[in-house]
């Protein structure tokens, strides 16, 4: 990750990205470059180009919105991107096709939730996870691979997309579903999850809780005995709002306002699923197949929590 030589004629002002600059200071990036020696070469072809500078610039294509091939131009032209990852003015940039393998080796290996936890671990130590309650919620994301005709003459593109109805609301739904555990003041993500889209948003909500917080935040499709049990049991409240059963009795006074207390608290992690799906471009999902798009689903959680917490330092 050394510069070149003639990196020392070039003005320091040329190039400046405040943001990028403050992250390559307060990331103890070795700690990635030592989970990243876990990965095998990349084959035959090309030499593969620094683990750590590659990571880096996948990070980019988060931040920044980019295809591959827009992201190889990107490293090419830009300064501030090349001073981020690391290249010399006389070094190439990896192309859209290295590039591509990188990341789905990160899928292969599953490293991309080992590297976000890490960074979860290097928020921790900073006192940015501040864990007064953890927000769980769920949301559909498209898939651009279409299912076959309803005949079943024709196989779905994507096979692990799941076709659902949303409720309250017309139409159908084909694609994944996220599921996130938010820290409640923070607003930094700690758990990351996909799931097809016919996947009910309690299945995985007991692992979305880290254990650690006061209290857990969730609204009415989360609602169990057995998990607010479960929740007493390891000394965190559950702020779960109530529902009435199909037959059974409406709800109290005191349910009601129980769930008009929790509401507006629950509701702020709607602006982190808001955040990855216009600013980040999680839409709708970029690749087929569950194994690349949960890899691409972590490698997104830690380039959003790398955003937040330089707002919140």
């Amino acid at each position: 990750m050394q510069l070149g030589f003639g990196d020392g004629w070039v003005s320091p002002k040329i190039g400046q990205n405040a943001a990028l600059e403050r992250l390559s200071k307060e990331v103890d990036w070795r700690r990635f470059e030592a989970l990243l020696e876990f990965t095998e070469p990349q084959g035959p072809g090309r030499p593969p180009k620094e683990r750590l500078l590659m990571l880096k610039a996948l990070l980019l294509q988060q931040w920044y919105g980019l295809s591959d091939a827009d992201l190889e131009d990107a490293l090419n032209d830009r300064m501030s991107f090349r001073r981020f990852v690391g290249l010399a003015l006389e070094t190439p940039a990896p192309d859209h096709t290295t590039l591509c393998r990188f990341r789905n080796q990160l899928a292969e290996d599953r490293l991309s939730e080992r590297l976000f936890g890490e960074f979860s671990r290097q928020l921790e130590s900073r006192g940015l996870i501040l864990k007064k309650g953890t927000m769980i919620d769920a949301s559909l994301v498209e898939t651009p691979f279409r299912p076959g005709s309803s005949d079943g003459s024709r196989q779905p593109v994507d096979p692990d997309a799941k076709l659902t109805a949303r409720k309250g609301r017309r139409g159908t739904h084909y694609g994944y579903k996220m599921h996130a555990g938010v820290d409640q003041k923070s607003r930094l993500i700690r758990r990351l999850t996909l799931t097809p889209a016919n996947v009910n948003d309690t299945v995985p909500a007991d692992a979305l809780v880290c254990g650690d917080e006061a209290a857990v935040y969730a609204d009415k499709g989360y609602a169990k005995a057995q998990r607010r049990a479960l929740l007493r049991s390891r000394g965190i409240k559950p702020r779960i709002m109530h529902k009435s059963w199909g037959g059974g009795p409406p709800l109290s006074i005191w349910q009601k306002r129980h769930n008009a207390l929790i509401a507006p608290i629950r509701a702020a992690v709607e602006g982190v699923f808001a955040t990855l799906k216009r600013w980040f471009g999680y839409a709708r999902v970029r690749y087929c197949g569950m194994c690349r798009n949960e890899s691409h689903l972590q490698l997104l959680g830690l380039a959003y929590n790398m955003q937040r917490a330089l707002k919140l330092a």
